[in-house]
């Protein structure tokens, strides 16, 4: 890419992560049918991904895909991931109320119910599964639910957003804060017997604000309002920093830990939003900024792959086109040998962040693994393409 000019090299790296993004597809369903693509891939020096992640597709990431792929033109491919999605809302194999698991079965989807992730223990002798996997986080339905709208709009098939519907219906009705505004964490554990998540994330209210603005009927932008009540109160007007939400108790936490995609998502998810939230950028750089890109949180032990795409889309949606450049250059060089990009530069980079409420410490690390998510955000950020809008940012 040397001596081209900044635009060019970006639709050349756009290019080649949508290639990636098909190919994947094309290994895993080469004959169409509704495919969930694996999240990772082995890293250097791994023969295969360790056993709880081997088989285990997030919805999240399988979300940023299709859209990804709806953006790089491959409608075809894209389609596969949304199909995967509409099977999986009708056939959970335990729940009929329309939810969204976190991860499903990576592979082409053929049987009904839609398979969980999980793995053989040997040394029990028993099928093990993970307990997030199994949950369902109130973003992941809110992120699919964007995904199924964006495939609306380059279909044209109302199946899309009448599940869209569907899952904004079980946000409203399953985790509504009923003496706040805002929405809470979602479900966590095993089924049957799943247990509320108390605590409300920032990220998640973002999320649901742009799926209720998107779906527009007056049940949805209420859901979209209060919501937004939860952004205006976690912004915090001094440091100029989001909040990442509250506690279990509901209690609004400070700002003496904050994450990247706290800080980026209210300026892409939000239109228009108010010019007090722009200096959530100023303080991103200023806590979150590592060489060459931006780490998840403000440890600063590594470079987050996936929330420097997030942030050189944040930068070209305020045309900032060096600053973004400079970040696209970076995610060019954490390209795999598949295309994919690795999770991080780093062989481990923390987060801060516990995976659930069983947790007894911070366990929510990213590895050096190629993963999809990563992908997919780079080739939107490549693109200049806004997943909660389904439009370009420029």
């Amino acid at each position: 890419m040397v001596g081209l000019s900044a635009p060019a090299r970006a639709d050349d790296l756009g290019r080649e992560l949508c290639r990636a993004l098909s190919g994947a597809v094309e290994r895993t369903a080469p004959d169409g049918d509704p495919v969930f693509l694996a999240s990772y891939e082995p890293g250097p020096n791994e023969k295969s991904v360790p056993l709880p992640l081997r088989s285990t597709a997030f919805s999240y990431d399988n979300a940023l895909a299709a859209t990804a792929l709806a953006a790089c033109g491959d409608l075809r491919r894209a389609r596969q991931i949304g199909e995967a999605f509409l099977a999986a809302i009708e056939s959970d194999r335990t729940f009929e109320d329309g939810r969204i698991r976190n991860a499903y079965r990576a592979g082409p989807v053929r049987e009904r119910p839609v398979l969980l992730p999980g793995w053989w223990d040997s040394a029990n002798n028993r099928w093990s599964e993970d307990r997030y996997q199994d949950g369902t986080a109130t973003g992941n339905v809110a992120w699919v639910g964007l995904a199924l709208l964006n495939l609306r709009d380059a279909t044209q098939d109302p199946r899309f957003e009448e599940a869209a519907s569907r899952l904004a219906a079980w946000i409203r009705t399953r985790t509504a804060r009923h003496d706040a505004p805002g929405f809470t964490g979602g479900l966590d554990g095993y089924d049957p017997d799943q247990a509320p998540l108390g605590w409300a994330s920032t990220e998640h209210n973002l999320d649901i604000v742009a799926l209720g603005m998107r779906l527009g009927k007056a049940d949805d932008r209420a859901m979209a309002g209060s919501a937004r009540a939860f952004l205006d109160a976690a912004f915090d007007g001094q440091a100029g920093c989001f909040r990442m939400g509250t506690d279990a108790e509901g209690r609004m936490r400070g700002v003496e830990a904050i994450a990247l995609d706290t800080q980026l998502w209210p300026l892409l998810g939000v239109a228009d939003p108010p010019d007090a939230w722009r200096r959530a950028l100023s303080c991103a750089t200023a806590r979150l900024r590592v060489p060459g890109g931006f780490d998840f949180n403000d440890d600063r032990d590594g470079l987050w792959v996936e929330g420097t795409a997030q942030a050189a889309l944040t930068y070209r949606s305020v045309r900032d086109e060096a600053a973004a450049e400079a970040l696209l250059q970076t995610l060019a060089g954490q390209r795999a040998p598949s295309g994919w990009l690795y999770a991080s530069r780093e062989a481990r980079l923390t987060t801060g962040l516990r995976i659930g409420p069983t947790s007894t410490q911070d366990d929510f690390f990213y590895f050096r693994r190629p993963h999809l998510g990563a992908t997919a955000w780079a080739a939107l950020a490549a693109l200049g393409h806004n997943p909660f809008t389904g439009g370009r940012v420029r």
